[in-house]
């Protein structure tokens, strides 16, 4: 009988240390798969800067009010509106900070093609050091979002999906202003 019970000891003893390590170490390769995502979205947001900034200046200033029919956004428009929503989404969901901009939105009226090129520079500068400075938080922290609930995972996603969905309809206007868009850069 004592010898059944110390081998029980035993098996509960193995069984909760198992547990331990599979639960440490699940959580610790949870984090670094959860670096890993936050360092990869940052390098993708520097590529996709670069990228939307090459694209704005490619159209002149004095086309900066162009839109191809009355109900689409003008390009100076698309620019601020993909700035925008980078800022709103990073502070809000990624940094969980309020918005910096949200007092003092731009004015597309009001800028030159310098100062909108300026202000979308801001905006994925300030998505990046605010992923950056993100490594070492869990992605699996969710947000009430539209009826429902969204993770950080996907809000870093719904930061790129977005701002390529502007970015491409900005391409479109370029083409009808008889301008090639620049070489894809899509890493």
């Amino acid at each position: 009988m004592k010898i059944q019970f110390e081998s029980n000891i035993v098996k509960s003893l193995l069984s909760t240390t198992l547990l331990v390590v599979l639960f440490f170490g699940t959580t610790v390769i949870a984090k670094s798969q959860d670096q890993s995502v936050l360092k990869s979205h940052a390098d993708k947001l520097r590529n996709s800067k670069d990228y939307t900034i090459q694209t704005a200046d490619l159209l002149p200033e004095e086309k900066y009010n162009f839109r191809p029919v009355e109900d689409e956004m003008s390009f100076k428009q698309q620019l601020l509106h993909i700035g925008e929503n980078i800022f709103w989404l990073t502070s809000t969901y990624i940094r969980e900070e309020p918005n910096p901009i949200k007092d003092n939105r731009p004015k597309a009226d009001e800028m030159s093609k310098e100062e909108v090129i300026d202000f979308v520079t801001s905006a994925y500068e300030y998505a990046i050091n605010g992923i950056e400075s993100s490594i070492g938080t869990d992605l699996s922290k969710e947000f009430k979002w539209s009826g429902g609930t969204l993770t950080k995972y996907q809000f870093l996603n719904l930061i790129q999906d977005h701002q390529t969905h502007h970015r491409a309809q900005l391409m479109v206007y370029l083409r009808l202003n008889q301008i090639n868009p620049p070489k894809y850069i899509g890493w």
